[in-house]
Order: structure tokens, then C-alpha cells, then sequence
């Protein structure tokens, strides 16, 4: 098993996502490079205070040992010990935290999402939908982090077609974020907000925090294990705002996002 074409493939989607993001937002991405002592290293790549994104994070890393590696929900582990074959699996996937609800935004990131995993099953978007559905879910607060996406791990040759198969979804899946955030960012890159809508996209952003520092099993893997921490907290947001049982007032946008867009829905 040649894992070779994973951390290349890995290295140029992290590579394109940038670029493309650099594209919308006008700034460059900070480039910092890491080594880990026990083996390994990655590469965080950041932008801050930018014209379009506050904070924007694009990561990845490639660790000897049992570890993700890449922040944007694609991987690749292989466990391995002496004089037996390595253990490997994918997992991945993408989901959408938006502050005020489109549908035509969630139609089209869900419908992106089911045309990467089309090719390998009729199935898998019902399981891999519903499975983001229970994962990105704060159960402390009884609300969904967003709108869902995708959603899979554990994902190895086990009924599912070996190593090149599973690799193929993967690279689907990833291959897939851009042309379904792109369109997204640009539709709503240039709308007019005013302290309203700021206030509660901090507010919000403060369920994104609480989910990555008491759900996440990455996050908490590796603050755990001894991990970089500026790259591990580095899709956390500079500004945040938390209020004592708030609540958005009937009829307002704000209220259209808990009673439209943060409830299990078939999107597609």
C-alpha cells in the first residue's frame, strides 16, 4: 500500500483552496511551516483581518502516528506495527455554519455534496448525510452546530471496494469543497450588514467554539495527545460574543435561522 499519492494529493488541495480563497478575499495566506519532534509536520496556512475573512484557516498535516491530517475534514490514518500490515482509513467531509439562512446557499453546498459521493453508491448520501446530521450536533445545547453536509469515518475496505476506492471518494469529497463554497462566498461576500448582524454572527460563533472544544474528536485528540496548538485552534474565531438565555425575537431573521435551517432537513 503506497500512501504516497494521499499526501500528495492532500498537499495540492490544500494548495488550491488557498489560491482560491486568496482570489476572493485579495490578501495572501501566511505560510507556517512545522516539524514534530516524534516525526512528521504540516504545513498551517492563515489569514487574518483580510478583506472578506476575519480568520481563515487551511491546514494540514502529515504526523507518524495516529493523527488527522487536515483540518478541512480529509484524511488518511495508517497504523502500523512491527512485522504486521498496516491498519488504514479514510474519513472526511464538509458541512456548512451559516448566520443567516438561504436556501438556495444550503440547495446548492447539499446537492454539491451528493453529486462527489453519486459515483460510489445511491446510498451513501442518505448514510453520510444523516451521519453529519448526529455528529455536528451539540447535544449540551440541543441544537444543531449548522446546516449539515457530510459526514464519514472508519471508512476502509470493508465492503467498500479497497484502498483505490476509498482514496477515490475521499478525493471526490475534497475535490468537491470549492465548487461548493465558492459560489456561496461570492453570492454573499458583498451584502450589506450593520451591528445587528454582527452581533449575532458572534453569538453564533460561539456555538462553533463550544462545539470544537467539547464535541470534536479531532480537537480534543490533539490537545490531548500533545499536539501543535496554534495549528489545532487555528479555525477558531478572533471575535466571539456569549449571552445568559438569549433568545431572537419572533418573525425576525435571526429567528428564521433556529426554525428553518437548524432542523434536520433533506435538502435535495
Amino acid at each position: 500500500m503506497d500512501t504516497g499519492p494521499v499526501k500528495e494529493y492532500l498537499t495540492g488541495l490544500q494548495n488550491r483552496i488557498v489560491a482560491a480563497l486568496e482570489d476572493v478575499d485579495g490578501q495572501p495566506f501566511r505560510r507556517d511551516a512545522w516539524d514534530r519532534p516524534q516525526g512528521g509536520g504540516g504545513i498551517s496556512r492563515l489569514i487574518e483581518e483580510g478583506k472578506v475573512f476575519e480568520r481563515g484557516g487551511v491546514n494540514l498535516s502529515h504526523v507518524i502516528a495516529y493523527c488527522p491530517t487536515s483540518h478541512m475534514n480529509v484524511r488518511c490514518f495508517v497504523a502500523t506495527k512491527p512485522g504486521e500490515n498496516p491498519v488504514w482509513w479514510f474519513g472526511g467531509g464538509m458541512d456548512l455554519t451559516p448566520y443567516y439562512g438561504f436556501a438556495e446557499d444550503a440547495r446548492h453546498f447539499h446537492a454539491t455534496c451528493k453529486s462527489a459521493l453519486k459515483p460510489f453508491g445511491a446510498d451513501l448520501h442518505g448514510r453520510y448525510k444523516a451521519w453529519c446530521d448526529r455528529y455536528f450536533f451539540l447535544k449540551h445545547r440541543n441544537e444543531p452546530r449548522g446546516i449539515g453536509g457530510i459526514f464519514y469515518d472508519d471508512l476502509n475496505d470493508d465492503g467498500e471496494g479497497g484502498f483505490e476506492r476509498c482514496f477515490a471518494l475521499t478525493r471526490s469529497v475534497g475535490d468537491s469543497f470549492l465548487p461548493a463554497y465558492l459560489p456561496l462566498l461570492e453570492r454573499r461576500k458583498d451584502m450589506t450588514y450593520g451591528e445587528r448582524e454582527r452581533d449575532f454572527q458572534a453569538y453564533r460563533r460561539g456555538r462553533y467554539v463550544e462545539f470544537n472544544l467539547v464535541w470534536d474528536r479531532g480537537t480534543l485528540f490533539g490537545l490531548q495527545s500533545g499536539g501543535r496548538t496554534e495549528s489545532i485552534l487555528m479555525s477558531l474565531p478572533p471575535l466571539v460574543k456569549w449571552r445568559y438565555d438569549w433568545h431572537p425575537e419572533p418573525g425576525s431573521e435571526e429567528e428564521k435561522l433556529y426554525s428553518e435551517f437548524l432542523v434536520p432537513r433533506d435538502w435535495v
